[in-house]
Parts: C-alpha cells; structure tokens; sequence
C-alpha cells in the first residue's frame, strides 16, 4: 500500500481548539489519521490531515457532521 506522505489541506471555520473539543476528539480517535493539525490563527483555519485511506470527500463530511464547514485547498 502506498502511503500518503502530503496531508489533506482544507479551509475550515474550526476556531481555537481545546482537548475537550469534538473536533479534536473525533481527530485523535480516528483511526485512519495518523497525524493532524489546525492552524486557528490562520484566516482560513487551515486543518491538515495526513491519511493512507481517507479521501478529502470524507474528512469533510466528518467535519461537517461535527457543526463545521470544511473545504478542500488545492
């Protein structure tokens, strides 16, 4: 299997984040993410997700299913 070694880059409305937060949780505790991060002081919050198998359509319905609007960055 291949890996992906470029995270996913997507513009988010995903704030300041603490360890109590769904977003954070959901992220940690998925099982298809290896590493993650979301860039709150940026205007456009950029999250980057590194994956082997998650596509960018289903990062972003699991951001969307948590109250926030994810797009995809080219």
């Amino acid at each position: 299997m291949k890996t992906n070694t470029q995270p996913l880059i997507f513009r988010t409305d995903i704030g300041p984040l603490c360890a109590n937060c769904a977003v954070h949780k959901a992220l940690d505790n998925h099982n298809d993410i290896q590493s993650w991060s979301i860039d709150a002081e940026d205007k456009d919050c950029v999250l980057r997700i590194v994956s082997d198998t998650l596509t960018p359509t289903m990062i972003i319905e699991i951001i969307n299913q948590l109250g926030h609007q994810c797009h995809e960055l080219s």
